[in-house]
């Protein structure tokens, strides 16, 4: 079974353990030193923060989307500078309802590592169950070899391949924006609004309960299943902004039970960038 959640209360009993490693990857998109700043007021003991803007994004052309995935070797020697092997258990969590955790959880799995969980409620669950924080920075791990990418637990498409599939559908687009976004009334982040044609909806802040917790996985599965109306979760490919928040519609289908579905990493912010590619507006 796919590795997806972990509670504070589990994730407290194996703190200090050899073979577990958490990542604080709290980030703000529109203040890039937040997430930097937060670790350094307080932080799980043993956590190593992850900057989702200078060591899990590539460097970016201007058409390549706001977050380009690293190599699947850049991504292994990243890990292995922190100490991960492929017997590490992997916790991540954030403070935004686990986006920014998905996030590294499906990239982790794009390298081939199944070991890896998502801290349910992030940081805000940690602090609410009395859990002890630190300022103290980690203490340096022995460096490995780097962890050599194996085969894929995750799967993505390219841009010539939502391109080609607007004329001739195979797979079926999700867009894990907020419903103002993908309709194109408001765009913050990038220069064009609107969505690929075709796509449907659903934001992925739909996938959280009140506390900030994921909704059940039956009631995950009820939901996605009425968005899917009868197709194959493998035929689903998620989008976003830049292919954060869609890794959070990915790991909810997991939860529910609906494996298989892909990502485009690239998202709108790389649709967007060529203005030859169509834009669809409204619901």
């Amino acid at each position: 079974m796919t590795m997806t959640l972990i509670s504070a209360a589990d994730l407290a009993t194996h703190l200090g353990s050899p073979d577990v490693r958490v990542f604080d990857v709290r980030h703000d998109l529109t203040n890039h030193a937040a997430g930097r700043e937060a670790y350094d007021a307080g932080h799980i003991p043993g956590a190593r923060h992850l900057d989702h803007e200078t060591e899990l994004a590539a460097p970016r052309t201007g058409k390549n989307g706001r977050h380009p995935l690293p190599s699947r070797a850049e991504l292994g020697a990243l890990m292995a500078a922190y100490g991960v092997t492929p017997q590490t258990l992997v916790v991540a969590y954030d403070a935004s309802g686990g986006m920014y955790g998905a996030h590294l959880w499906w990239m982790l799995r794009w390298l081939g590592h199944d070991r890896v969980a998502v801290l349910d409620g992030g940081w805000q669950a940690w602090v609410a169950a009395g859990l002890p924080t630190t300022t103290e920075a980690a203490i340096p791990v022995q460096v490995g070899k780097p962890v050599e990418p194996g085969a894929s637990l995750a799967a993505s498409v390219d841009a010539k391949a939502v391109l080609d599939n607007i004329a001739q559908p195979s797979f079926t687009v999700i867009d894990a924006r907020a419903a103002n976004r993908y309709r194109g009334e408001v765009e913050p982040m990038d220069p064009v609004a609107g969505h690929i044609p075709g796509a449907l909806n659903r934001p992925n802040g739909e996938n959280l309960q009140a506390d900030g917790r994921f909704k059940s996985a039956e009631q995950l599965r009820a939901e996605f299943s009425s968005l899917l109306d009868g197709r194959d979760p493998a035929s689903i490919v998620h989008q976003c902004g830049s292919g954060i928040t869609a890794c959070h519609n990915l790991l909810s289908m997991e939860i529910a039970g609906l494996s298989g579905s892909r990502l485009y990493p690239g998202s709108w912010s790389e649709w967007c960038s060529d203005p030859a590619r169509p834009v669809a507006k409204g619901a």
